[in-house]
């Protein structure tokens, strides 16, 4: 039976899960202590290092790693959110088809992103299903049990990829992610996993329409399986036996359908039917052998077809005579769609999953918390802005009227018991000295967020400036996301915390305004009681007595004062510590809906608490109303009582300047120790966004750094074109090895009459001309002596040569007389191998030289020695001396000096020597 088909696993590597996962938690949750969650973050980390290494063991074991760690990464995606622009870890995964395939698009894709990582693992879930499926025993029911429920399983989450693949990666996938690529996978799996059903159901021998109808359905998802695989962006992205392997199986399964639906016709005793089912099942089966090929294993199936076949048609020859239908004409066999894609689950895939970082709050819920709290904190400064700002309105007409210290100074004389007690009051917070230290703090403060909040501008403005100008160098080669778009977020914070600065600023410098306006008053107030009491001006005593009843009533009201002040305490309070418990109620929402309205759950919630007390606070404003309304109308008439002497009037304006001093200091302590804590907060708010920015920076420059390295590779990879060929002079090898060796000059020739005298002491005739130039080094002889011009033709023949065969001398010599004069030398000296004086050939004497046109006269040419070459000077005739023969292998004697002082022109080698005239012949010397 066929083997099935199992999808290869994505391969990635080790990342650095730690670090960036710690600094996050430290610099977003701000009330948790990050060493907490050690133990946590190494355990995270431990988990995907076990799923790169368990992820080739096709077991369960395997299986069960890779859900803990995908089930963690869902866990996490809420409160540690792994992105660009958040935690940056960059992860990189290979196409899971690389090796076996040369499809266009990129092989690597890393993006810092949770929900690639996500998706990356589900595609190694479903491939290693398809692997476990792939190794059960399928000879047994079990392992067919086990095969479909995860090839079924593996359809599901690849159909559940499909459709999640784009929105989750935001960048062009490898091609093992893209869409058609998962489509084409998950169909793969449902086929296979209803070809395990069809095999189970054929072992247990389930009824045979049944069985027909299961392989016909399997024969049809094969079809569609086929179909999507052969699209032209992913037919060369399959392993090279998947299409034809597939191919076969759909029409092997078409074949069984037929065979099965043939017996089924048998059992109904339609004999023609069971015929024409078995020869279309034949037809199919021999179809399936053609596309498979190599990987046709259905040979059992085959043979058992045309056994069946072969038997039908003899029962029918012999026995039924039934007609053998048409195919078109008979019912179509029916479809079991039993095998199905598993549907994606929703809760978590591991049952013993357990979330290492469940103390931590989801993102949604903590940011819903925080705008809660931003909502909270404004209503309460919002209410009590309004207290201390109608308090200090009281205050200041109260000054303004010299009360109540006007009703202590009824004398004139001595300090107002208030006076005392406010500047008692002062000293003991510190006097003026206090303030003059909190304000010296301010600037040093301010200047060190201001610091901080500039390096972090730097930051992103270096790092957007390093991207931009690496963008316009590469070009569309510079793949990664833009720098804008990553750090908008972190611009709009650096600008809001520049804004809050900014307000902060102009606070200050109110601050200052307001303390030197009244610095004089309360340096006084800080002094002691007679320092105070001899700064002050006599008066000359009041004219209402202290049992009128102007002076009772203000004495009253000031008493309603002093209630409304301490009320107002009691509300303020009650703002700043209501409690609330929000946690549960954004959680339930999250869980419902997911998602949070925190707009709607804050605003009825802080209606519920701080609605009783925002009433309160009218209530108190129209009762302040009240009261002023009634001290400005009794005061007038306490004023009309009093004597208004000019000493009076100093006194009083001093005392209401120390009152106003008072409430002044007051008011610049609380704001000054305010703004000392708003900047002492606003330093680790600011050190988390440097950190967050500084975090942003690395990552991004590691990320500049690799993909600088690999633009850099495949720029070092590209070719640059083929090189010029170079000139034969630098490849001599080459240039021996094709030149063609020079022609071999024509041998010497001998004429067996001597004809005409010796050469004269002139240029012998036929010689070249000594004006010519050197002749090219392949060329040959081409001139020659005239014919007999060097005959020999005096004395005895030279013996043979004494390493040759020895034979007899020469019966005769032509002995020609000579001309007087100079004679030739003897000739030079032959090879060994050659014999001049054999029988019927001329004697030595009368061996001619070569003539003009080549060739022999009187006797054929003699062969030349084995490997002789004429260009070798070694190999040439030696050179003659001026006496006599040299030593040639002939014996000296026998060889008369008959020739003394003369002898045959020298030989020289036939390469053109520098200096000589050109010769076509070896360079003689001249007659004398």
């Amino acid at each position: 039976m066929a083997t099935f088909l199992a999808v290869p696993l994505k391969q990635t590597q080790e990342v650095e899960l730690i670090k960036p996962l710690r600094s996050f938690i430290q610099n977003t949750f701000s009330q948790v202590e990050p060493d907490d969650y050690n133990h946590a973050l190494n355990e995270f980390s431990k988990l995907r290092n076990l799923m790169i290494a368990k992820s080739v063991d096709k077991h369960e074991s395997a299986l069960e790693v890779l859900y803990r760690y995908y089930d963690q990464l869902c866990a996490i995606e809420n409160k540690l959110p792994i992105a660009e622009n958040q935690i940056r870890v960059n992860f990189k995964w290979r196409n899971a088809f690389d090796k076996e395939s040369l499809f266009g698009g990129k092989q690597i894709l890393g993006i810092a992103s949770g929900a690639y990582e996500k998706v990356c693992i589900l595609f190694n879930i479903a491939a290693l299903q398809s692997q476990i499926a792939e190794v059960q025993n399928h000879d047994s029911d079990e392992g067919l049990k086990t095969s479909a429920k995860y090839f079924q399983m593996a359809a599901g989450i690849f159909g559940h990829l499909k459709d999640i693949v784009l929105s989750h990666v935001q960048q062009e996938p490898t091609p093992d992610l893209s869409p058609d690529t998962l489509n084409a996978l998950s169909a793969l799996m449902v086929a296979q996993a209803q070809e395990a059903i069809y095999r189970k159901a054929a072992a247990d021998k389930m009824k045979e329409a049944m069985v027909a109808k299961i392989a016909h359905q399997c024969s049809e998802l094969f079809s569609d399986a086929m179909k999507l695989m052969q699209l032209a962006s992913l037919k060369d992205l399959w392993p090279k036996d998947w299409l034809p392997l597939v191919a076969c199986k759909q029409a092997a399964y078409h074949g069984m359908a037929e065979f099965y639906q043939g017996c089924v016709a048998q059992q109904h005793k339609t004999y023609g039917e069971q015929i024409a089912h078995f020869q279309k099942a034949n037809e199919l089966l021999t179809a399936a052998q053609s596309r498979g090929g190599a990987t046709f294993a259905f040979k059992n199936e085959q043979g058992r077809i045309q056994r069946e076949l072969q038997a039908a048609r003899k029962d029918n020859d012999f026995i039924y005579h039934d007609k053998i239908p048409d195919l078109k004409t008979l019912p179509a066999i029916g479809k079991a769609a039993i095998a199905k894609p598993t549907a994606f689950p929703t809760k978590p895939m591991s049952e013993k999953f357990t979330d290492l970082f469940e103390k931590l709050v989801p993102i949604p819920v903590y940011e819903a918390l925080s705008a809660f709290e931003n909502r909270k904190t404004q209503i309460v400064n919002t209410e009590i802005g309004r207290l201390r700002e109608q308090t200090q309105l009281m205050n200041s007409i109260l000054a303004s009227l010299n009360l109540p210290a006007a009703l202590e100074d009824l004398s004139g004389q001595k300090v107002p018991q208030s006076v005392i007690e406010k500047a008692q009051q002062i000293k003991d917070i510190g006097g003026i000295q206090f303030l003059n230290k909190l304000m010296n703090d301010l600037p040093e403060l301010l200047q060190r967020n201001r610091e901080i909040l500039n390096e972090c501008i730097k930051m992103v403005d270096d790092e957007a400036a390093s991207d931009i100008q690496l963008r316009e160098q590469f070009k569309e080669r510079w793949s990664r996301t833009p720098s804008d778009k990553l750090t908008q977020p972190m611009r709009d914070e650096s600008m809001k915390y520049k804004q809050i600065l900014d307000t902060a600023i102009n606070a200050d410098r109110i601050v200052q305004e307001k303390f030197q306006k009244h610095k004089q008053a309360i340096d006084l107030l800080s002094k002691s009681p007679g320092e105070i009491e001899k700064a002050l001006p006599s008066g000359g005593g009041a004219h209402a007595s202290e049992s009128s009843g102007v002076v009772q009533k203000l004495r009253k009201l000031m008493e309603e004062v002093e209630t409304i002040k301490a009320e107002r305490e009691v509300i303020e309070n009650e703002f700043k510590e209501a409690k609330f418990d929000m946690t549960s109620k954004f959680f339930s929402a999250l869980a419902s809906d997911g998602a949070i309205n925190e707009e709607m759950l804050s605003a009825s919630e802080l209606d519920r608490i701080y609605g009783p007390l925002r009433q309160q606070v009218n209530e108190s404003l129209q009762k302040q109303d009240s009261v002023m309304s009634q001290v400005q109308t009794t005061n007038m008439e306490f004023c009309q009582a009093k004597a208004s002497d000019q000493s009076g009037a100093q006194r009083e304006a001093m005392l209401k300047d120390l009152a106003a001093g008072f409430d002044m200091f007051m008011e610049l302590k609380n704001n000054l120790e305010e703004g000392t804590k708003f900047y002492n907060d606003l330093t680790p708010l600011l050190v988390r966004l440097q950190n967050k920015i500084s975090d942003f920076c690395f990552a991004r420059k590691t990320e500049k750094d690799e993909l600088m390295a690999d633009l850099q590779k495949s720029i070092a990879n590209q070719p640059t074109g083929p090189a010029p060929p170079p000139p034969s002079y630098q490849n001599p090898t080459a240039t021996t090895q094709n030149r063609a060796p020079p022609a071999r000059p024509p041998p010497p020739q001998f004429s067996t009459a001597s004809s005409g005298p010796p050469p004269t002491a002139s240029t012998p005739s036929g010689a070249p001309s000594s004006q010519a130039g050197p002749p090219p080094y392949s060329s040959a002889p081409s001139g020659a002596p005239p014919a007999g011009a060097y005959s020999y033709t005096g004395g005895p023949a030279p013996p043979q040569c004494m390493s040759g065969p020895k034979t007899s001398s020469p019966t005769s010599t032509t002995n020609t007389s000579s001309t007087t004069g100079s004679h030739p030398s003897a000739p030079p000296s032959q090879p060994t191998s050659q014999n001049y004086t054999g029988s019927g050939q001329p004697s030595w004497g009368n061996a001619p030289y070569p003539q003009a046109g080549g060739g022999y006269q009187g006797m054929p040419m003699p062969s030349m020695p084995s490997g002789f070459n004429p260009y070798n000077p070694y190999m040439q005739y030696p050179q003659q001396p001026q006496q006599g023969f040299p030593n040639q292998g002939y014996p000296q004697q026998g060889y008369p000096q008959q020739y003394p002082g003369q002898g045959y022109p020298q030989q020289q080698q036939q390469y053109p020597q520098q200096g000589y005239p050109q010769q076509q012949y070896p360079q003689q010397n001249q007659w004398r």
